[in-house]
Order: C-alpha cells, then structure tokens, then sequence
C-alpha cells in the first residue's frame, strides 16, 4: 500500500539526523548540510531523536521513505523480505549503514522457538551483521556454513562468519571444510566426497532459511580483492557476461550460473534459484547494483536487506 502523505514527519527528520550522528559519525554541521537545515535546527533533532526513543544502537522509528523503497522492490522483484535502511550519505560505508538492519533480521529468526538451520554465506556485510548483532540464547537452532572456509594460502578465510555468530548466540555451528576455490575440480570433488563435508553439504543444502552476501563481478569484485581469483580468471568470466556472485558462485545478467572459470573448482553450496524458503541477500552499494538485480530476478536470493541509495538504483536498473 502506498503512502498518501509522502512528506516526511518531525520524527521522520529527527531519525534520520539521529541515524547520521550515531551511526554515520556526522558531525552536526555535516548534518546540517546533508538535510538542508540549519545547524541549530540539526542539533534539535538529534536531540529529539534521543528524547523520543527514536535512536540506541539501531533506528526505531521507521522512515516513510524507506518504507515506500521496501514496498517498490517488493512489488518489482516480487520478494518475501526486505528491509531498507537510510543512506549515511555520499563517501560513506554502506556496511555501516545495512549492518543494525541486518542484525535485526536474523535475530528476528533466531528468537523463533521452533528449531531451524540457518545457513551463512562470507563477506563484508555478512561480518558487519554479526559485529551489529546482540548477543542472545538460541541454542535451539544449527548454523551451518554454505561456503568453504581455507583461503587460498591455507589460513581460515577472513570473513568466515559461522564461528562468530555461534559465539553470540550459543548454538551449535557446522563451518564447511573445504577450500573457498580449490585448484583443480579433481581437488574440490575430493573435498566434497569426504564423509564429515558430505554431512555438513547436505545440511546446508536442506536450511530452512539463508542470508548471504552479494558480490559484484566488476574490476572491484571482491574475489579479486581477497585473492581467491586472478586477473586472467575474473577476464575470462567477465568476456563470458558474469556480473555478480553469491557464496563464490559466478552468474550472469540473468542470475544464471556459468559453467566455466572458478565455478567449476568452488567449494560449498550452490543456491539453488526459486526456494520456498528465504534466501536473504546482505549488500549495497552502488557497484553492486547489476549484480543484486540479477540474483533477485533469477531469485537465487527472494530477500534483501540494503540502504536508500541501492534501494533506489535498483528501482531504475533496467
């Protein structure tokens, strides 16, 4: 349902101020500028945010507008979930501005009493969540990892989040013990047809809901940044149409995976498009813009947690 009255509220502007000051690190003149008021009027709001609740760690208040973004990709990408939180504005993290959504999000499955596997992709976003999470019981849930967990050099891979979450939460977590990218297929099968991964392959593969991270596959993606790809790799699968990845896995403009490049040596779970179950994707920004698109209209992911300035590209995106 659409609003009638699009104007923002006093309390909508004194949560968006609130929301820069706390959570973007703005400083009142910053502020100022960002909403277009004047200094004083600036730290009014901020003070209002705070006098009214609006503003702890997280944003209380929901602003129309976000609220209109969420209905808009609802409607466009037909999903079952999506939480859109206010830009911190240009020059910003978009991690900083997604990640106390995020946590919401999960924690919203992991306060339900009947029990779920919940299954985790990597990356940037995916450990801003956690870090934005409070720590709770919910030890009647399994947190299982869809992606492998060696880096290319042997180390635990960085931005493994199944260990941390199970650290915050108190339930039992299955990490996936295989290489991110193996070297050569023959390796990754080995992997994958040994009897403890097996059993983590299959539990992952059954989860009753999903949130990952959404790559890009551009000259930034973070494949190439974290080392588990080459220049050559990412050139070749690029000239092949890849535009994004979810859990390591490359597709294209259609959300379609591809056959060649580092798909066939990827460790872990492939999400299957079209569950019945949600699968939540955790990103922003405006580089990933094709490839959240693409994972939203093939429904690899049905879900999605993201800011105002994403919300909006991917509104206008072809």
């Amino acid at each position: 349902m659409s609003r009638t009255d699009p104007e923002p509220t006093l309390n909508d502007e004194a949560a968006r101020a609130g929301w820069l000051y706390y959570v973007g690190g703005l400083t009142q003149d910053q502020i100022a500028g960002e909403l277009g008021v004047s200094r004083q009027r600036a730290q009014r709001l901020v003070s209002r945010a705070m006098a009214e609740g609006l503003i702890h760690v997280r944003l209380n208040h929901p602003i129309g507008v976000c609220l209109d973004l969420e209905q808009a990709l609802k409607s466009r990408f037909n999903m079952t979930r999506c939480r859109v939180a206010p830009g911190l504005g240009p020059n910003t993290d978009n991690v900083r501005a997604i990640a106390p959504a995020a946590a919401a999000e999960l924690e919203r499955f992991l306060r339900m009493p009947e029990p779920a596997v919940i299954a985790l992709g990597t990356g940037r976003a995916m450990r801003g969540m956690v870090d934005a999470m409070a720590p709770m019981d919910a030890e009647q849930h399994r947190l299982v990892s869809l992606i492998g967990n060696i880096a290319p050099d042997g180390s635990a891979s960085f931005f493994d989040v199944v260990m941390r979450i199970a650290d915050k939460v108190h339930a039992p977590h299955y990490p996936m013990p295989v290489p991110v990218i193996s070297p050569t297929p023959e390796e990754n099968a080995a992997f994958h047809a040994l009897g403890p991964v097996k059993k983590v392959f299959e539990l992952a593969r059954a989860a009753d809901v999903i949130f990952v991270g959404v790559g890009q596959m551009s000259n930034d993606a973070p494949l190439l940044k974290d080392g588990f790809v080459t220049r050559r790799e990412l050139d070749e699968m690029q000239a092949a149409g890849a535009v994004g990845e979810v859990a390591g896995w490359v597709f294209d403009s259609q959300g379609i995976y591809l056959d060649l490049g580092t798909n066939t040596r990827t460790g872990g779970v492939r999400i299957t498009p079209g569950l019945d179950r949600p699968s939540i994707g955790i990103a922003a920004g405006a580089s990933k813009v094709p490839a959240i698109a693409s994972a939203l209209k093939s429904r690899i992911i049905n879900g999605l947690v993201t800011d105002e300035p994403t919300a909006r590209a991917l509104l206008s995106h072809p």
